[in-house]
């Protein structure tokens, strides 16, 4: 059933096409068209408004909504437009004459279903340039030098001068011209003509002039297409060989086959004469091995390449000279390549082996120097390029120490506790060895203050603070108070930073605030080993060094640490 239905409605579709085809050919006109032969013409599918902005489309898709057909001499239709190399053809929505003859005169129907109008009839007389006497330049082409100021006139114009016409709309590609168009400036209209004060290379395209004129009460639309082709002027120079340059030497194997590719490149030359020809040059002649047409069209110039192949390299191949000559109508330049027998593999192969392994040693060693040394290489930068960070920031001390001091309740005294390490070893090396200077509370905060202030005062007046962690420093208030401040003065000021040092092995208790659990966990610490050697403390030295700020006044002091 649904078949049927398809049926049925393709067969009224049919007769309602073939009814309204038969309608347009019986009433008037809608579009009456003059021209003159010879000519490129063109008319699309489309009733033409007052003043419209597109008179033609060359889409592809548009050729299959759109039906044209010819009235017969015997009253009939005929459609014959789908054929590429038919005169006229269908291109986009519009039908082109190229060129139109004085048979294409009559009546031509089309239909577009995208429409809402069934049909258009459209009717063309086609005038020899004697009939229309025509006497000035009708040319269908105009070469444009490109960078130049230039103008386009409406060929034919002067064909219809006794009649009354309008004024000429200027159509590029389809589209409307307008007087004032930010795409193309330098654009200007003269009367009926197209004044290009400067050429572009996009001006490449198809113009169409449009114009209105009556004769005898009845209006008939005139349409001159004019194919705008942008040219350069002719080259002065010989072509160039772009590859091979000069003399190239290939390394082959014999018995193999080569390709020897020539790539030159041609100025722009209106009518040209120009070709890439190789030759094989030997000790007794010189003969012709290819031969190869070009037509350099690029405005600016254009590369052409060609490719001879030489096949089964031989014994006597090593000894020739090939040779590729490019030339053109003011000259000609050459390339040449020679063959060499390739070098064996083996000693190549050894050779990169061996680079290839020097390389790849130098890199781990490298590496691991890196690695174990890196410290030392941080070091000698901030030593001596790194910029001083005390400079301009209006800080005191270079560092606040925080530390526990002993229990007195304790009888057993180690050798060495947490006050001793913050009052004696820390200043040893970071006042007398590198030139820092420390707040200490004993030295620097005066008794008799208010604890908390001075020491929140101290903190904000350094540029790092350091804290010596042990078990004693986690049951003493004092220091867990000046832990807290120095978080909360770090997170406040952003030039402050903490230095963690873990002078014993400690728990963290669980009553601490939750920043400073935080803090403590992802900072990273500095661990104190009390050693006979002198080896631990050089090493704890210098990361306690890397951890200070850039201070460039040490640098006299630290030139004994640098060589240690």
């Amino acid at each position: 059933m649904l078949f049927y239905w398809i049926i049925l409605l393709l067969m009224k579709s049919a007769e309602s096409r073939d009814f309204n085809i038969t309608g347009c050919l019986q009433k008037p006109s809608d579009l009456r068209y003059r021209a003159i032969s010879d000519q490129k013409f063109v008319v699309s599918c489309d009733l033409l408004s007052e003043d419209p902005t597109v008179i033609f489309n060359s889409s592809h898709l548009d050729e299959s909504q759109v039906q044209w057909f010819r009235q017969s001499s015997d009253g009939g239709v005929k459609m014959d437009f789908k054929n590429a190399t038919s005169n006229p053809t269908l291109w986009g929505n519009a039908l082109w004459f190229n060129p139109l003859k004085v048979q294409h005169s009559g009546t031509y129907v089309c239909i577009n279903r995208e429409k809402i109008s069934p049909c258009i009839n459209i009717f063309i007389v086609v005038e020899t340039k004697n009939v229309a006497d025509c006497s000035g330049d009708s040319e269908n082409e105009k070469y444009l030098f490109i960078s130049q100021g230039t103008s386009i006139a409406c060929p034919g114009k002067d064909c219809y001068h006794h009649f009354q016409h309008s004024s000429v709309k200027w159509y590029k590609n389809g589209s409307k011209m307008k007087h004032h168009n930010i795409e193309r400036p330098g654009l200007q209209f003269k009367g009926d003509k197209l004044v290009l004060r400067t050429v572009y290379d996009k001006d490449n395209g198809t113009y169409v002039c449009d114009y209105t004129l009556v004769d005898n009460s009845a209006q008939w639309q005139v349409r001159t297409v004019v194919e705008v082709i942008i040219i350069a002027k002719d080259t002065l120079n010989p072509p160039t060989v772009l590859y091979p340059s000069g003399e190239t030497i290939l390394e082959v194997e014999l018995g193999q086959n080569i390709e020897l590719e020539c790539k030159a490149k041609f100025g722009f030359e209106m009518n040209a004469s120009s070709s890439i020809q190789w030759y094989i040059e030997t000790s007794e002649n010189k003969e012709l091995a290819s031969k190869k047409r070009v037509h350099p069209k690029g405005l600016e110039g254009q590369i052409f390449n060609n490719v001879f192949t030489l096949m089964e390299i031989m014994e006597k191949d090593l000894r020739s000279h090939f040779i590729c000559l490019a030339q053109n109508s003011i000259g000609n330049s050459t390339g040449m390549f020679r063959l060499k027998r390739k070098t064996e593999k083996g000693i190549y192969f050894l050779l990169a082996l061996c680079c290839t392994i020097t390389t790849l040693l130098g890199i781990i060693l490298g590496s691991t120097l890196a690695y174990w040394r890196w410290i030392d290489l941080v070091l000698i930068y901030r030593y001596y390029l790194a910029k001083d960070e005390t400079i301009g920031d209006c800080k005191e001390y270079d560092a606040f120490v925080s530390y526990a001091k002993p229990d007195p309740t304790v009888t057993d005294k180690a050798l060495c506790n947490d006050e001793q390490f913050a009052l004696e070893f820390l200043p040893q090396i970071l006042e007398n060895e590198y030139g820092y200077t420390l707040c200490l509370k004993e030295r620097n905060i005066l008794p008799g203050g208010a604890y908390t202030d001075d020491i929140v005062n101290a903190l904000r007046r350094s540029r790092r603070a350091i804290m010596v962690l042990s078990p004693s420093y986690f049951k003493n208030t004092e220091s867990l108070f000046e832990l807290e401040a120095a978080v909360n003065t770090v997170l406040d000021d952003k030039t402050i930073k903490l230095i963690l040092i873990q002078f014993e092995p400690f728990q963290e208790p669980q009553l601490l605030p939750q920043k400073v659990k935080k803090v403590l966990k992802i900072l990273p610490r500095i661990t104190w080993e009390i050693s006979t050697s002198s080896t631990p403390n050089k090493l704890f030295s210098k990361k306690l060094w890397y951890c200070m700020p850039v201070k460039h006044t040490i640098r006299a002091k630290a030139r004994k640490v640098m060589g240690q």
